[in-house]
């Protein structure tokens, strides 16, 4: 199908994206969350079954190792990753346990991850996973979820995790079942409305909301502040984990000022920029672009760029260096907003 008509089901009615070769590690044991509050920059020991957050590994420098989500399970922690990423996250966990009660796996290959997202995605899911599910899902119910809000049920008697989710931008559920099944699970969604769509569109739908993707927009030079993710992915209340001193640092003496951000960029017009592309305010290198894609939501162009701190308010004008062509455009706050 083309990427309008997935673009618009995913905004009008629902979208289902195949996100099965993101990484899945499970983290198990009785001491499996406060190992992890160690370990990470948000609150896992208060997470109750059912629960989840959202938080990101940094070494002691304070720089991003990534970023992931967690899904406390009652009987495990399930952690969702960029794929690049999880052997050296399986590697440094497994590394610093010592006495504590923690099992580390990595279920990447065993279970396949369907994205359901789109205002009718609550109804579509609790279609497709059936009446008969145990225990039962409905639609109002999954209407009153917040994110990573996480239920363990049965789709046609196999075991399907249904999480809510944010990640592609739009709100919507997360599906975690066996490789096995996601073949079926996939063709009742899509029986039940949903419009199979690809990584094109789920990049679109991340753009406009003003996600980084680390791999991306961020990496192992960025500091969580200057990807712009602290509001979501980082406790001001825990106690300690790698790299603390560093945030703390920057948000208290330097007023959590830093040198370069994650901002939004209009472009005028139908090219769209390059990953990579150079950003100039006058004579002076002012960032470049990390993410670029044209948005049927504001009609253009637009962009993620790590933009150098002194060129980050709203509206100001910076030139993109793109191949042998200069393009305008306007620095915004992020999300995107229709034009």
């Amino acid at each position: 199908m083309e990427s309008g008509a997935e673009y618009r089901a995913a905004r009008e009615s629902s979208a289902v994206f195949d996100r099965s070769g993101r990484g899945k590690i499970a983290v198990a044991g009785n001491d499996r969350r406060t190992y992890l509050h160690a370990m990470l920059t948000n609150d896992v020991a208060s997470l109750q079954a059912g629960g989840g957050c959202y938080a990101a590994y940094l070494t002691p420098q304070g720089r991003m190792i990534t970023d992931m989500r967690l899904l406390e399970l009652g009987d495990l922690v399930l952690l969702d990753l960029d794929p690049s990423m999880t052997a050296t996250v399986l590697q440094k966990l497994d590394q610093f346990v010592f006495s504590e009660d923690v099992k580390l796996g990595d279920l990447t290959e065993a279970f396949g991850e369907l994205s359901v997202v789109g205002p009718a995605a609550a109804r579509v899911v609790a279609e497709a996973i059936g009446a008969d599910s145990q225990p039962g899902v409905t639609e109002s119910d999954l209407q009153g979820w917040e994110e990573f809000h996480n239920v363990r049920t049965t789709f046609r008697g196999q075991m399907v995790l249904v999480a809510a989710s944010h990640e592609t931008g739009a709100a919507g559920f997360d599906l975690y079942v066996e490789r096995p099944h996601r073949e079926a699970l996939a063709g009742a969604l899509v029986a039940a409305g949903a419009t199979l769509a690809g990584g094109a569109t789920a990049e679109v739908l991340r753009v406009e909301s003003g996600r980084p993707a680390f791999g991306i927009d961020m990496d192992a030079e960025t500091l969580p502040l200057e990807a712009g993710i602290e509001g979501r992915a980082i406790s001001f209340t825990k106690g300690c984990y790698p790299g603390q001193e560093v945030v703390i640092r920057v948000l208290h003496r330097g007023h959590g000022r830093v040198a370069r951000k994650i901002a939004g960029v209009m472009v005028p017009g139908d090219t769209v920029p390059a990953t990579g592309d150079l950003l100039r305010a006058g004579e002076r290198e002012a960032g470049r672009i990390t993410s670029a894609v044209w948005s049927p939501m504001t009609g253009g162009p637009i962009a993620l760029a790590l933009v150098h701190r002194d060129f980050l308010a709203p509206g100001t004008e910076l030139t993109i260096l793109h191949g042998d062509h200069a393009l305008s455009s306007t620095v915004v706050t992020l999300p995107f907003e229709p034009r």
